[in-house]
């Protein structure tokens, strides 16, 4: 075999390596936010030969990835966990319900009594088994989606997420909402809006002020 090819074809070994190593990374950081990520990163990490070994200086740029590069990765978990949420909660409900989801997900990461970040909002609690979405706590929920109407989610996440679709105020600034079908029984939480399958609630005078534990207060369908 001419020496030319061969050498093509070291580089292309290389090349290869690089890009697996890279994706396996950027997953690991992406998983890193849903606590039920493993299948996702059994999915998502290449199967290629054991031989192939990414370049020391290549090894070296992923284990110290730039802040552009770390800022692709928080956005795109971002959208995952985003997309999640109006998957499982909402997606009989079409774009219109699920930006309601994404409503109440906005409201609450800005409401300053819960998390700061989307997947911080989505998965609360659910370490503890005390998750503030239903799904997030449902192993069995977490399996194969449909996969036209995941498309949809996410596609609808990106935008939100990247700035392309901003969202209104269908929901009143609700921040907690349940099916029509479920009676939680918040006498204590105004009503601000009924959108699909779904009531938004916001806190009543008297939850006014932050408590120190506060109780789960989504309860929507299981998917």
């Amino acid at each position: 075999m001419p020496i030319r090819t061969i050498d093509a074809l070291v580089r292309a070994d290389r090349a290869v390596a690089v890009a697996v190593f890279l994706v396996a990374a950027t997953v690991c950081a992406v998983a890193a936010h849903n606590p039920y990520a493993d299948s996702l990163l059994a999915r998502a990490t290449p199967e290629v030969s054991q031989d192939l070994e990414p370049p020391v200086p290549m090894k070296e740029m992923a284990a110290t990835p730039s802040p552009a590069e770390l800022a692709m990765v928080k956005m795109s978990g971002e959208q995952t966990c985003l997309a999640e949420a109006m998957y499982y909660e909402a997606r009989g409900d079409g774009a219109k319900g699920e930006e309601a989801v994404a409503e109440v997900v906005f409201n609450r990461m800005h409401d300053g009594k819960y998390p700061g970040t989307i997947c911080g909002v989505v998965y609360e609690g659910a370490g503890h088994g005390q998750c503030q979405f239903s799904f997030a706590c449902d192993r069995d929920a977490q399996g194969r989606k449909e996969t036209a109407a995941w498309a949809d989610a996410r596609l609808l996440a990106a935008e939100i997420v990247d700035g392309y679709r901003p969202l209104g105020s269908a929901t009143g600034g609700a921040l907690s909402y349940h099916a029509n079908y479920v009676d939680p029984g918040w006498g204590d939480m105004i009503e601000t809006a009924r959108i699909g399958s779904h009531i938004f609630y916001r806190r009543g005078q008297h939850h006014a002020q932050p408590v120190a534990a506060p109780a789960p207060v989504v309860e929507a369908d299981k998917a």
